[in-house]
């Protein structure tokens, strides 16, 4: 059985909840996304999604469930609206969409976290074919 101190504890720790990588940092317990240390200026919805989106990176979320904890809809419902909001959301991402934001086709959506690149970093080894030509 839950008691309210426990609805209290996971209230709390959603709160928390903070993301952040090199470009995105989202702080929940202020409702504040930042896109390289600019506020993104995003509708209650788009901000909810992305929260849930990022709350689950690396993870598909069915289309169902981001109808159901973003707007209430039960399953069944035929909508576009969160095709629109994802497109939205990308439009705030800019250049960084494709990166944060994977459309599994079907199925849902996937926030992947910012990886820089590891093509040209320095330190990294070289292997001795490249060497070799």
């Amino acid at each position: 059985m839950t008691t309210s101190n426990d609805i209290e504890t996971i209230r709390a720790s959603a709160l928390q909840f903070r993301y952040q990588d090199a470009h995105l940092e989202i702080a929940v317990a202020d409702k504040l996304a930042l896109l390289d240390s600019r506020r993104l200026r995003l509708t209650r919805k788009e901000y909810e999604l992305l929260v849930l989106l990022v709350e689950n990176a690396g993870e598909v979320v069915p289309r169902e469930v981001l109808l159901m904890r973003v707007w209430g809809y039960g399953s069944g419902i035929l909508t576009r609206t969160l095709d629109v909001h994802v497109r939205r959301l990308r439009k705030h991402l800019g250049s960084y969409s494709a990166q944060y934001i994977e459309t599994i086709f079907g199925i849902g959506y996937r926030f992947q976290p910012f990886r820089a690149s590891r093509r040209f970093q320095s330190g990294a080894p070289v292997s001795t074919i490249a060497l070799s030509t």
